[in-house]
């Protein structure tokens, strides 16, 4: 009978240890489960990561107009991109198209491989073609370098390689200012050199060319945001001589009104 007792004392004290140890377990688990996820789970989508992340990427597409705009003396350009692929890599399409008092002055298309070799860095690979009206259409090779570069100027350099061996360089940079959420400042500027002279394309050696931009733009949504801006253009050297010799002026600047967008 006094055992009996002892037990029946025993047995809730020990009930009671084993829930209390239950739940110093389960608030242990819980607290695991709430902890934040190790680093290393987040670096798995570092573009800088091997390969076999890859299998788990998912295949996305995107198409920009960054300018789609009207300017001053009848002429008007676009400028757009598509991609389509993961985070490491992309086929990329490009595009520029500038038409000045009704006829087409610039219209090119690259097709582009994409990789991606460092966070915010793509390495580029692949062709151009220059659609020319008045003499024979070009094809060149496309080694390009594009990412995001210190204090978020977004950088485009390319080196073009043509099919008689011409060369040409062009460096794009681009910065975004936030005046507001919605009023964005966007200054840009575009770089061209070439290492041939070519009368009949109406390009000297050196640099040729320099287009600076400034676009103020308002975003009713970030997908679709008209703007209106000023462009500038200017020619340099044996390309400034050709233009004179066709009585063409060396610089202008234009006013211009568009729209940028992306889906």
């Amino acid at each position: 009978m006094k055992n009996f007792l002892l037990v029946a004392a025993i047995a809730p004290a020990c009930a009671l240890a084993d829930q209390d140890e239950h739940q110093h377990h389960h608030m242990q688990h819980d607290h695991h489960d709430r902890s934040p996820a190790p680093a290393v789970s987040n670096l798995e989508h570092a573009p800088n990561q091997p390969d076999h992340v890859m299998d788990h990427e998912v295949l996305l597409t995107k198409v920009t107009i960054d300018q789609l705009e009207a300017r001053e003396h009848d002429g008007s350009a676009l400028e757009g991109s598509l991609w389509f692929g993961g985070d490491f890599n992309k086929l990329w399409l490009k595009t520029e198209v500038e038409r000045e008092e009704g006829e087409t002055e610039k219209a090119e298309l690259q097709a582009l491989y994409s990789r991606a070799i460092a966070p915010y860095w793509d390495l580029q690979l692949g062709a151009r073609h220059d659609f020319e009206l008045e003499t024979d259409s070009r094809n060149w090779g496309v080694i390009a370098l594009n990412g995001l570069a210190p204090y978020f100027f977004e950088v485009d350099t390319s080196l073009f390689i043509g099919e008689d061996g011409e060369s040409a360089f062009r460096v794009e940079a681009e910065y975004e200012l936030l005046l507001t959420q919605q009023w964005i400042l966007s200054p840009e500027i575009e770089v061209n050199f070439f290492g041939q002279n070519s009368p009949e394309q109406h390009t000297g050696s050196g640099l040729s060319d320099i287009e600076a931009g400034l676009r103020l733009r308002y975003e009713f949504t970030p997908q679709f945001a008209p703007y209106i801006g000023v462009n500038y253009e200017k020619k340099f050297g044996n390309t400034a001589d050709f233009a004179r010799q066709e009585g063409e002026s060396v610089s202008e600047t234009l006013w211009v009104i568009g729209l940028h967008a992306w889906f």
